[in-house]
This record gives C-alpha cells, structure tokens and sequence, in this order.
C-alpha cells in the first residue's frame, strides 16, 4: 500500500487528486490531507510517506519552507497554478511538476514515474541525481553470472541474458539461444538488486526481463500486458501492479 500525502489549500484540488488516486489501479492510502506549512511540518516530524502532492502556495506561507525544515526520504509531485518555481521544484525531491490545471494523462505520466522511480533504491538516487544535475554511480553492476554444475563450472555474460525467472523455488537465467541455466543465487530479489536497473526490470513476482530482447508487447487484459522476448515462445504476463510502471521503463 502506498502512503501518500496531499499538502493543498484548494479543497476542489484536494478531491480532484484524491478522485484521481482512487482510479488508479495500484493501492494506495491517503493519511491527510494539509492546507498549511506548520501542520505540514508537524505531520513530516511524526509520520513517514511514500509519496507527497504538494501545491506551493499554502494558506501561510510557501511550501518550501517545509522541505527546508525537514529532511524527506520519500519523492514530490508539485501541484501549482505558478510556472516559477519548478527549478526550485527540482532542487528538492520533487520528480514532476503539473501545472494547474492538469490532465488525467498528466497525472497518470507522473505516477508512472513515481512507481519506476520506487522499483529500486538505485533508481531513485539516479534519477533523483539526474534531475539535480549531479552524474555519479551509485554502484557496479554484474557482468556476469557463474553456473556450477557436477562437471565443473561456466560463466554466462550478464548482457547474452534474455530474462530471469524463479519457479518453485529455483532460479534460472534464459539466454538469447533459449537455453536455460540454473542459478546459484537464492532469490530473485538478489539478482534484481546486481543488475542495471535501466537494463532489466521486474514484471511480476517470478521474472525479471530484459529490456534489449524485447521483441513484440501486446495487451493481455485490461491491466496487464503479454511480452514478446528474443528466443522465447511464450510470451511473459506483466503483473497488473507492474504495468505502469513497466509502460514507463521501457519507453525511457
């Protein structure tokens, strides 16, 4: 469940957010709604969130003041009838910026981004320091992968990987011949933190796939999505929580 936020003194900009929030598909709680800097600071002191929409006009003063006073860990999508402040948007941990008043596909792309951004801490500290205009690497990433096997060993190259998969209680790594090697690492988890974030991404809870050997997407419901990779037949199902923020991935 995703916690969020909403700091705004308009109350028709309230429930516009909250109506928006309610169609969306992944879950998601509102914990309050705020019209002031003071209260907001008092909340921020005592409760932690997932998510902030913030305007920056408050009944007392500007919202800045409240990410000057407390050090957030979560992101912000600044909501605003004012175009003059977005660099300052960005030099806080704000990920986008709508303009009043925006649209359903403009608060969808925002979210979009927010749930890429959550896939992995890496990517938000990336994307974060992208943004600031910082360019640093947070860490190396697996070049590749060793298969052990009775005989001996072999190493498959991370980048001749076509995805990953965990299947009752195994791991394995399908390559670009279709092949399938057994995994030595103990979650699916483990592997998805070794790799680029950029390059691989987690479509549901038992395959995590890669971005260059996708061939064909389709839709496969109302909120999932069948994926074609190279040297596979069958296709891969997106999770329906995953969706969206799979769209996002793999058009960036």
């Amino acid at each position: 469940m995703i916690k969020v936020l909403i700091i705004e003194d308009e109350i028709p900009a309230r429930k516009k957010i909250k109506r928006l929030l309610e169609e969306l598909s992944t879950p998601n709680q509102v914990l309050a709604e705020i019209d002031t800097v003071d209260t907001a600071i008092s909340f921020l002191k005592n409760n932690t969130v997932d998510l902030i929409f913030s305007d920056i006009e408050l009944l007392d003063g500007n919202a800045f003041d409240i990410y000057r006073e407390i050090h957030l860990n979560c992101p912000i999508i600044f909501t605003t009838a004012y175009d003059q402040f977005w660099m300052d948007a960005f030099d806080t941990n704000g990920i986008a910026y709508l303009l009043k008043p925006f649209s359903k596909e403009r608060f969808q792309k925002a979210w979009d981004k927010f749930l890429l951004l959550r896939n992995t801490e890496d990517v938000m500290i990336e994307r974060i320091a992208k943004l600031m205009g910082q360019n640093f690497s947070t860490k190396a990433y697996k070049k590749r992968f060793t298969i052990r096997l009775h005989q001996g060993i072999y190493f498959l190259d991370t980048e001749k990987i076509t995805f990953f998969e965990a299947s009752e209680g195994v791991l394995f790594a399908y390559d670009i011949l279709g092949k399938k090697h057994v995994l030595s690492e103990s979650t699916l988890k483990e592997i998805e933190e070794q790799l680029e974030p950029s390059d691989f991404f987690r479509i549901n809870r038992s395959e995590l796939i890669c971005k260059k050997y996708v061939e064909k997407i389709e839709r496969y419901n109302k909120n999932s999505l069948a994926v074609k990779l190279q040297g596979h037949q069958e296709y891969l199902k997106t999770s329906q929580t995953m969706t969206a923020a799979f769209r996002s991935w793999i058009e960036d």
